[in-house]
């Protein structure tokens, strides 16, 4: 376009599409330069400190990084507090040169402000006016660089303004809406990669409801496509995307480090070179005037694979807004760690974090600790203290998903807080469900010891010869065993509050186990052979411990299941718990025949005991596997009348 005729005719503004791009173009070498001036006085003060790390963000911007990073290392400290480098000059040059560019496009554009920015602009050139040298005093570094002064005006802050009159001039005068984008300047090429973007962009944009942020600008410059796009309202976060040819650089600023680790984190499923997250500080920007720039590069194989990554950069942004709140709010019920997963696994699954916000936020999750657990979970409490780390996780994840339903289905949040509060009380049964797993455990360490009891009088029958002590060694090793079991589910008992009944089938079964390791020890101890009339009722008697420990452990773990409803779990717990009944009455039976047999036989002193305190420890021990079995009952008869 012939620029000098069409602004003699009067028609300046057909090439305000194409000021605003190199405005925008001079907005993105304007800062790579500044930031390549700090890093020159850095490397003046510290010449051993990390070296030139700026190549990313000055190829972003069009800049050959050689030079640049040639002044860098050249950069030296000099007397009178100064700072000399090789192109210091030229680089100031340039700088004042890419604002003027900016300020250019926005006079063009008849910005309201327009006016004020060119008398700003004079008066920051009148307080520095040229040296014409490679020499700089490091005040002068300090306002060039410096986002704002306590005494006035600045030229980082001059820039921050251009920029945002640029971004008001392009969504003002842009040549057309582009799947939702405020586009100039394309060429047909473009229009596919920017629709790519759009279209990730709309897949999400929902899930930031009422949520201000994601306008997003695009322009054709030189060889180069640039999509930018603003997030949210925070001045320095954003992202801007160039495109030329197969490559697309993506160049993303953040005020949270977490937040921009998680960005990167999100577009993982691509080959993106990552720059390192550069940390740069500006005077009067967020708390401390410290933000972090990462810029990423993505040589693509195809158009596919380029439209794709687009696309994912769009859908992501969405999970940017608010993250830091998010991830503060859930530090509250989980680690750190697990919240940073928690909104991972809530961003690839498109459920996101904003309705969670919308609709309370904490107060939400409190709300349903509040209503239906009052008991279970005190006051300040984490919920992976209360759930455990697993149940805490997936709880939160249900609560962001419901949320996010919610709002997308237009219930109400009445019925969400319902649907909450009772995924809460699932859990809290589900960590119940794993302390009767601990029972079915020791359920299986008692049949251990009483099939062993068995083997030891089988064996006695078919006059085998039998490792009485290597037998009692084991049953005190599984009985040692156990009790670490019982001192583990007593404190997660105590821990998750739990129904007192756990705690008696808990201690039933422990009574059982011990009772059984007596026998044990009882057998060590009494004569090589025992009577040939003793065996058959002392078989009895161990078949019945074996079958009482199969129907404890097989009725515990249907009673873990009838909270789900299921009707045959029921049925098969009254079944075992009828079991455990039969088994302690044949045990009775037994017991009493060895008593009968010995009293009435003419045994040794040693060989009678033996066999009357064998028996009484096996039937004291199927005592108390009956006493579980009513424990039991009466806790399946409880849910189901919940």
């Amino acid at each position: 376009m012939k620029s000098r005729i069409v602004a003699e005719l009067g028609q300046a503004g057909i090439l305000l599409p194409s000021l605003i791009a190199d405005g925008l173009a001079a907005n993105d070498r304007v800062k790579a330069r500044l930031s390549v001036l700090q890093a020159a006085t850095r490397h003046a003060h510290d010449p051993h400190a990390a070296g030139f790390d700026l190549a990313d963000e000055c190829r972003a911007a069009s800049l050959d990084p050689m030079p640049l990073e040639a002044l860098v290392r050249g950069a030296a400290q000099a007397p009178g507090e100064r700072v000399v480098a090789p192109g210091l000059d030229q680089l100031e040059s340039a700088i004042w040169a890419d604002v003027e560019t900016m300020l250019s496009a926005v006079q063009a554009g008849e910005d309201a402000h327009a006016a004020a920015m060119a008398d700003r602009l004079a008066h920051l050139k009148a307080a520095n006016p040229p040296e014409g040298s490679d020499s700089m005093a490091l005040a002068r570094i300090a306002r060039l660089t410096a986002v704002s002064h306590q005494r006035g005006d600045s030229l980082h802050r001059l820039i921050m303004d251009l920029h945002k009159a640029l971004n008001r001039l392009s969504a003002a005068h842009a040549e057309e809406v582009l799947a939702g984008a405020h586009v100039y300047g394309l060429l047909p090429q473009d229009r596919p990669m920017v629709e790519a973007f759009m279209c990730g962009l709309e897949s999400t944009r929902k899930l930031k409801f009422d949520h201000p942020g994601l306008g997003t600008t695009a322009t054709r410059s030189a060889a180069r496509l640039t999509i930018q796009n603003d997030i949210g309202e925070t001045d320095a976060h954003v992202v801007v995307i160039a495109v030329e040819g197969s490559v697309v650089t993506v160049t993303y600023t953040d005020v949270h480090l977490a937040r921009a680790k998680f960005f990167t984190n999100l577009l993982r499923d691509f080959p993106v070179q990552w720059s390192g997250l550069d940390r740069k500080s500006a005077a009067g920007l967020g708390d401390d005037g410290v933000f972090y720039l990462v810029t990423g590069r993505l040589q693509a194989d195809d158009d596919k694979q380029r439209d794709g990554f687009l696309a994912a950069i769009g859908a992501s942004l969405v999970f940017l807004i608010d993250w830091n709140k998010a991830r503060k709010v859930l530090r509250n019920w989980v680690a750190k760690s697990d919240a940073i997963v928690i909104l991972d696994w809530a961003a690839r699954h498109r459920y996101g974090h904003r309705g969670f916000l919308a609709l309370g936020g904490g107060e939400l999750v409190a709300g349903a600790v509040q209503h239906a657990t009052p008991t279970r979970i005190g006051f300040g409490e984490r919920l992976d203290h209360a759930l455990g780390r697993a149940g805490a996780i997936d709880f939160v994840k249900t609560v962001l998903r419901v949320s996010a339903e919610a709002l997308l289905g237009g219930s109400s949040a009445r019925l969400a807080r319902d649907r909450i509060e009772a995924d809460l009380i699932r859990h809290l049964q589900g960590v119940e469900t794993g302390l009767l797993a601990i029972v079915v455990r020791q359920a299986g360490l008692a049949r251990d010891i009483a099939t062993d009891l068995a083997q030891l009088v089988a064996e006695q029958q078919a006059r085998r010869p039998f490792d009485r002590h290597a037998f009692a060694a084991r049953a005190s090793h599984i009985e040692q065993k156990a009790d670490r079991i019982v001192i583990e589910a007593r404190n997660d008992i105590a821990r998750f509050d739990a129904d007192g009944d756990i705690a008696q089938l808990v201690n039933s079964i422990e009574d059982a186990i011990d009772l059984f390791e007596q026998a044990a020890f009882i057998a060590s101890l009494a004569p090589d052979q025992m009577a040939e009339s003793l065996l058959p009722p002392l078989a009895e008697l161990c078949a019945a411990a074996v079958a009482g420990t199969e129907a404890a452990a097989t009725g515990t773990t249907a009673a873990a299941d009838v909270p789900n409803g299921q009707r045959v779990d029921v049925d098969d717990t009254l079944a075992a718990v009828a079991r455990l009944i039969d088994a302690e009455h044949t045990a009775d039976t037994a017991e009493r025949a060895v008593t009968a047999i010995v009293l009435k036989g003419d045994f040794d002193l040693k060989s009678g005991l033996a066999a009357l305190e064998f028996a009484r420890a096996i039937e004291r021990a199927t005592d108390r596997l009956a006493a579980f079995g009513h424990l039991l009952r009466a806790r399946v008869l409880a849910d189901l009348s919940a």
